[in-house]
């Protein structure tokens, strides 16, 4: 029974750890936000009027998003992201707008926000990014069974609906910035 219980606390102590958000505010007065976060957390203050503006603004296109609405439900999404960075602030919205128009169930997309810190540079607290090559924000990884297939990375090659097509379509797809390997 004390090893159940035993057990039972480190696996919740490993889940708490994994969903740590926090708001950080640097000497200048500037706020961001670090951790796994949600759309809600983006569409309040001081995120809400750089995330409403690029949502609201984004003119999406429908006969893509139709194209690919269904097979996209298959994915998860993986999305890292800094609140601090200039592409993120406009691309997260357009892409959050993508997910609504093609009716994508937002509880299969996961937001990490990274820290723009020299220190935790690119980091999340709960280590979110490890092993996952993050090296731009933003990233969206589409995960299929629990394994990478493709990502967009910082900006995309086309437009978001186009680069979503060819990813989900099973195209040859290479994000900007993609990472050479050695």
């Amino acid at each position: 029974m004390k090893n159940i219980l035993l057990s039972i606390a480190l696996f919740s102590g490993i889940l708490l750890q994994s969903q740590i958000k926090d708001e950080i505010t640097l000497d200048n007065g500037r706020k961001f936000l670090i951790g796994q976060i949600s759309i809600d957390d983006l569409k309040k203050a001081p995120y809400q009027s750089w995330f409403d503006q690029n949502f609201t603004n984004y003119q999406v296109d429908v006969n893509s998003i139709q194209s690919f609405s269904t097979k996209l439900k298959e994915y998860n999404l993986l999305l890292f992201m800094g609140t601090w960075c200039g592409d993120s602030k406009r691309e997260v919205p357009r892409i959050v707008r993508i997910l609504a128009e093609a009716d994508f169930p937002m509880e299969q997309l996961k937001i990490v926000a990274v820290d723009r810190r020299k220190e935790f540079y690119k980091k999340s607290p709960g280590g979110e990014e490890w092993g996952l090559n993050i090296k731009r924000v933003p990233t969206l990884l589409f995960l299929k069974d629990g394994k990478e297939v493709n990502r967009l990375v910082e900006s995309p090659r086309n437009n978001l609906e186009q680069d979503f097509v060819a990813i989900i379509g099973g195209q040859q797809y290479t994000p900007n910035y993609a990472q050479k390997t050695k």
